[in-house]
């Protein structure tokens, strides 16, 4: 968490990227036959309905709402809920995985700006 910090504020503040904000470069840069774009499944009005939390409002959701579904089914005996639980896990990973991906794309390219306007610089020096 230190070394974080420390890049951001202090050695590179300029090729780190802000983890809130929307990414900066084009989202199908690099990827010749496109990217598949990633759909919420369960919709806002179903998530209102079910008062889902905001912080289960992701695109897991749909998943959250099959697990509290079973849980409320099987009420005494919830552990029979534990294959749909197992699936909410592997997609909060996944979820949490292309997240980390996509910031560390970001960061990187940011990288190879940095390295091509000193490139272009030196040039125009030269």
């Amino acid at each position: 968490m230190g070394a974080m910090w420390t890049k951001k504020y202090f050695t590179s503040p300029d090729t780190m990227p802000t983890a809130l904000e929307p990414p900066t470069f084009d989202p199908t840069m690099g990827f010749s036959n496109g990217r598949r774009e990633r759909v919420m499944i369960a919709t806002e009005q179903e998530m209102r309905a079910n008062k889902v939390p905001p912080e289960h409002r992701d695109y897991c959701a749909h998943l959250y709402l099959e697990l509290e579904g079973c849980r409320a089914r099987e009420l005494p005996w919830i552990t029979r809920c534990v294959d749909v639980k197992d699936k909410l896990q592997e997609c909060l990973v996944d979820d949490w995985i292309l997240r980390m991906k996509e910031y560390e794309r970001e960061r990187r390219l940011l990288e190879r700006k940095k390295r091509r306007q000193l490139k272009e610089e030196q040039a125009a020096a030269a």
